[in-house]
């Protein structure tokens, strides 16, 4: 899979930055006294004909007596239930051992007045919450409900970062109680499977990162699956460490886990590592599948999305006038070149490679 680089700089000339918030940008765990950190996390997204299953865990991994964690969600669940009980790890398996909503409803839950419960469920000693609301209500009720949410700018900037695109969020609680009746112990998790009905995919990013130093280094795994070999946009700190057809054994492996009798029976598996400092990690990550384009709103850096004739700019297989033109026509080279040389960030676009096989780097 290879790679093209649009520089922010040049997305600025062309007057399409939105102006994402600078604020220290999936889920985020809160405690108290801030004991609870999330160092790492694993997350299994798969889509197929409009239908998106988002899988991640939750780790217990403080003795607190109640911490959890806020996740946004690009649709409303038709469902949230137990995924399967090793399915993460048999896709850590796989790529360690050689041979992955609207603004309009924002502002309607907005002007409902708060936050909205439109789906709760106790799954072993984790409580699930989903919400409905703008990025405001959220916060409010997550403070009524005891996640110790740092206040200031850079909380409310988040939410709205995430609000301002689907009103959705899950809110998921460890009972300390129930996971010591169920003799968790620090480093357990719970495996927690969202479905949604999605045109495409997007993985929350951007949040990893809130909470920590500025400095300090986001590290996640996400794994895809797709129907055919997706078109990715992000920014910088993301690599794709394979990308291939998803192989026959791991498929059947995946199937025989408790809940996951979904998995097709073929796909694209892709495995893309995040590594960043966090106050670069300002971006999630659009998934184009199935003939789409990856999104640029959906990535949080736009407010508009460019129409396909635009896009068609990024495509390698484009030749003669220069893939910005798309924008500005009239930027000269030269300028163009300054523009690129001296922009600080990155936004990446990994587009369909036509020679198939794998794209793999060591971790």
């Amino acid at each position: 899979m290879r790679h093209r680089l649009l520089t922010a700089t040049a997305v600025l000339a062309a007057g399409v930055l939105a102006g994402a918030p600078a604020a220290h940008a999936c889920g985020f765990l809160v405690a108290p006294n801030g004991a609870v950190q999330l160092v790492r996390t694993s997350t299994f997204v798969a889509w197929n004909d409009g239908v998106e299953r988002y899988i991640t865990s939750f780790e217990f991994a403080s003795a607190q007596p109640s911490f959890g964690s806020i996740v946004p969600l690009p649709a409303r669940p038709i469902d949230v239930e137990r995924a399967g009980g090793w399915t993460l790890q048999r896709l850590q398996q796989e790529v360690t051992t050689e041979a992955p909503a609207e603004t309009s409803a924002a502002a309607d839950a907005e002007a409902a007045g708060g936050a909205v419960v439109i789906l709760q469920k106790q799954i072993d000693s984790l409580d699930v919450t989903v919400l409905q609301g703008g990025g405001a209500d959220v916060f409010q009720w997550a403070v009524d409900n005891g996640f110790d949410l740092p206040a200031g700018p850079e909380t409310a900037a988040l939410l709205d970062f995430y609000g301002d695109r689907s009103p959705y969020f899950l809110a998921a609680r460890f009972d300390a109680d129930r996971a010591a009746a169920d003799e968790f112990a620090s480093g357990d998790g719970i495996p927690i499977q969202v479905t949604m009905r999605t045109p495409q995919p997007w993985v929350p990013l951007h949040i990893l990162g809130f909470a920590k130093a500025a400095v300090e280094v986001v590290e996640a795994d996400v794994f895809l699956l797709t129907p055919d070999e997706p078109d990715l946009l992000h920014g910088p700190g993301l690599d794709v460490v394979r990308s291939e057809p998803a192989a026959d054994v791991l498929l059947d492996d995946l199937r025989t886990d408790e809940g996951m009798s979904w998995i097709p029976q073929r796909g694209w598996f892709s495995y893309l590592q995040v590594r960043e400092e966090a106050r670069n990690l300002t971006y999630d990550l659009s998934v184009g599948t199935a003939g789409t384009h990856p999104s640029f709103v959906a990535t949080g850096l736009t407010r508009f999305e460019p129409d396909a004739e635009q896009l068609t700019g990024f495509g390698l297989e484009r030749v003669g006038d220069p893939w910005w033109h798309a924008w500005w026509p009239e930027l000269p080279i030269g300028l163009a070149l300054a523009l690129i040389a001296g922009a600080a960030g990155g936004l990446a676009i990994n587009r369909r490679s036509r020679q198939g096989g794998t794209a793999a780097r060591g971790a």
